[in-house]
């Protein structure tokens, strides 16, 4: 894939799971940025206009969906997956009123990931459908 779809930017605090993620999407020939929480990504200077955004829900400081939320009012528009290790309809709902495309359940054993972020690159964000 070209990379002038933006970067994935993956956001989670256990390094190993970053890690992997960095890895195997790079193998799959995506650009990547990987930070270690939502302090260290909304310290970035230089966010991209395009890409997509792979986010742990569970981190210290603020959640992935609260971060997400802190990047929208910044004007960040960039199509969000949100990683869980237990999905609930609870998280499924506040994920979809921040605004993410998917909400996907860890740990990740199939290609369901690489398959839903290239969706993501391909296409303006669109936030969950059909959330009651």
């Amino acid at each position: 894939m070209s990379t002038d779809t933006g970067p994935v930017i993956v956001v989670d605090d256990d390094d190993a799971v970053r890690q992997s993620l960095k890895f195997v999407l790079e193998i799959e020939g995506l650009q990547v940025r990987a930070y270690c929480d939502g302090a260290q990504l909304l310290a970035e200077p230089n966010m991209p206009t395009r890409g997509c955004l792979i986010v742990d829900y569970n981190m210290p400081g603020m959640n992935g969906i609260e971060l997400v939320e802190h990047l929208r009012t910044r004007h960040v528009d960039l199509p969000a997956i949100l990683m869980t290790g237990r999905i609930s309809d609870h998280i499924r709902r506040k994920a979809g009123k921040a605004g993410f495309n998917q909400v996907i359940e860890k740990p990740l054993q199939d290609d369901s990931l690489v398959e839903t972020i290239r969706t993501a690159l391909a296409s303006k964000r669109t936030a969950l459908r059909n959330i009651p």
